[in-house]
């Protein structure tokens, strides 16, 4: 298949694209320092149309807060690169779709915009599924370094495919 993507990318891909075929999900998909590229992946895969529900590309917090109806005050609060922040992209993302379930990636994928704090590499990911409980909070923070912008965004968008799989519903892996 002719594709302009990264050959690990669409496979991995591939991989969600069956697995939730097979499983009946749907999906969803917001992100930010991404911008795009889960989407993008999840779409060059023939079929993709039967579980992919929409994707949302909330690069700036405006979008995060128009878009997503992430509070404000999460983002002044813990910043657009936290576990509150990804939590409440992925929790929008699920009530503004029809998905079963809902990922969100944000991060600083540099080469600036990096803190002592959240240094360039950082990046955070949210899960959120339909009937699954608001409390549960299923994120994640990963530290990359300082692997170049094109290498933060791939690996970002690797780890986020993962979160898509059915068997990453449940955090011991057990259905």
């Amino acid at each position: 298949m002719l594709t302009i993507l990264p050959e690990d990318l669409v496979a991995a891909a591939r991989k969600v694209v069956d697995a939730n075929l097979a499983a009946g999900r749907t999906v969803c998909v917001a992100e930010s320092c991404t911008g795009g590229l889960v989407s993008a992946a999840i779409t060059e895969i023939p079929g993709s149309s039967e579980m992919f529900e929409r994707g949302y590309i909330t690069y700036s917090n405006d979008a995060k807060v128009d878009t997503l109806n992430v509070s404000p005050d999460v983002i002044d609060t813990f910043g657009a690169v936290s576990i509150a922040t990804a939590w409440s992209m992925a929790q929008g993302a699920l009530e503004a779709s029809g998905a079963d379930v809902a990922i969100a990636i944000t991060g600083v994928a540099g080469p600036g915009g990096g803190t002592e704090k959240k240094p360039v590499g950082t990046v955070v990911f949210a899960r959120a599924e339909r009937g699954a409980d608001p409390q549960h909070v299923v994120a994640d923070r990963k530290d990359f370094g300082e692997i170049g912008r094109g290498g933060i965004r791939l690996q970002a968008a690797l780890c986020a495919l993962e979160l898509l799989m059915p068997s990453a519903a449940e955090p011991d892996g057990e259905p």
